[in-house]
């Protein structure tokens, strides 16, 4: 894994790829597992190196992350390290060829939920605070490392408890450890959900008379979005991603003999800077009155917006994507700009002006489903990297 490397990398190699082990051994599926467990030991590290720490709450006064934060010694911008320590649930853990909480090292690979995504990139996270703490006084502004929790549910909860606190320094900017070396991700489409809710008369499905039931009126909405048609099938030079429309969940009656009065359906929305959270309303606005003209109801569709993201893209040229795009060519690595499909934290940063990556990290398998693993051997490479952009950022 590390046998070119001088004496002192190898043990910093090994001492990040332990403290990921331990990691890995404390299942924190989100909304499944308590978080306590895997926080406490990055706390007890943390605590054992002097490095300042604290704990994050949401406003419900629950647990969702630590927030580490190293001052430098001159003026100038924060920056912001983040890795998520919970995971995605293990699924089928019988179809897994190995226990989902191992730890463990095969063939060069770290095995178990969350060595892809992220608790590798956390444990990397830590080494480079640690490694960057003594000579912070020659830093310019500082540096934060975010481990947030309540990442995989989606609600985001330790990110929005960072950027919520009064006492936190605003970031410049903030590198997000996902997985994956051959891209910087500099941008990612956002998204419009709603719910939507369609009525109709209920009745009995043996009657002589004709109902048609609110599962027939959904059903012919969804064809209606299918069929409706999106703006930039080919993206652009600026945001490569088209936007796109998924129906997502389809719910309504049960039994045999009742037609229902009530199918709800969930859209989800995929946005770009040339079709908006407001384009997407106004389609999904535009096919609900059709099915309300073509098939009435008693009682009109009723749509309830759930949640809403913008999208982002920085430009190779924009901070921090520059910093590590140019400490990848240092390094050796040939790596591209890259939009992701898939909405993330950068796209909260972007609601809130700060410009993010989402993603740089170790080539994986299996990230959010059987047999997650992070090729090891990559690892020195990834930390020379995450440390020189950050430097860089610091004036270091």
């Amino acid at each position: 894994m590390s046998e070119n490397l001088p004496q002192e990398g190898r043990a910093r190699t090994a001492s990040v790829v332990e403290l990921a082990q331990e990691l890995i051994r404390r299942p924190s599926r989100a909304g499944i597992d308590d978080y306590g467990p895997v926080l406490t030991v990055l706390e007890d590290w943390l605590a054992a190196r002097d490095l300042s720490h604290r704990r994050l709450h949401d406003d419900a006064g629950a647990l969702v992350g630590l927030l580490v934060e190293i001052p430098g010694g001159r003026p100038g911008r924060w920056w912001t390290l983040d890795a998520c320590v919970d995971t995605a649930p293990y699924g089928d853990e019988a179809a897994w060829s190995f226990a989902p909480a191992c730890g463990d090292i095969v063939d060069g690979w770290l095995l178990g939920r969350g060595a892809a995504d992220s608790k590798l990139a956390a444990a990397m996270f830590c080494h480079i605070a640690a490694d960057l703490a003594p000579r912070a006084a020659d830093l310019h502004g500082g540096l934060a490392v975010l481990l947030d929790v309540d990442e995989h549910t989606g609600g985001f909860g330790g990110a929005r408890a960072y950027l919520a606190d009064p006492h936190a320094a605003r970031p410049a900017g903030v590198m997000i450890g996902y997985p994956g070396m051959e891209d910087v991700v500099v941008g990612g489409r956002g998204l419009w959900r709603a719910s939507i809710a369609v009525h109709a008369p209920s009745g009995h499905s043996g009657s002589s008379k004709a109902v048609m039931g609110a599962i027939s009126r959904a059903a012919h909405l969804v064809r209606l979005l299918d069929a409706a048609e999106l703006p930039g099938a080919a993206g652009t030079s600026r945001f490569p991603l088209p936007p796109k429309l998924s129906v997502t969940s389809f719910h309504g009656g049960q039994g045999f003999s009742v037609t229902p009065d009530r199918c709800d359906l969930n859209v989800d929305v995929r946005t770009t800077p040339g079709f908006d959270a407001h384009d997407a309303e106004t389609l999904v606005r535009k096919a609900i009155a059709e099915l309300d003209a073509e098939l009435p109801a008693p009682a009109p569709t009723e749509v309830t917006p759930v949640a809403t993201w913008p999208p982002f893209r920085l430009s190779e040229g924009e901070q921090p994507a520059a910093a590590l795009l140019n400490a990848a060519a240092e390094a050796g690595l040939t790596v591209k700009a890259k939009t992701a499909g898939p909405s993330n934290i950068g796209n909260l940063l972007a609601g809130e002006g700060i410009p993010a990556t989402a993603g740089f990290g170790l080539p994986y398998e299996g990230l959010h489903g059987l047999d997650e693993r992070a090729h090891l051997v990559e690892l020195p490479q990834v930390y020379a990297v995450y440390r020189r952009a950050v430097l860089d950022l610091l004036g270091g």
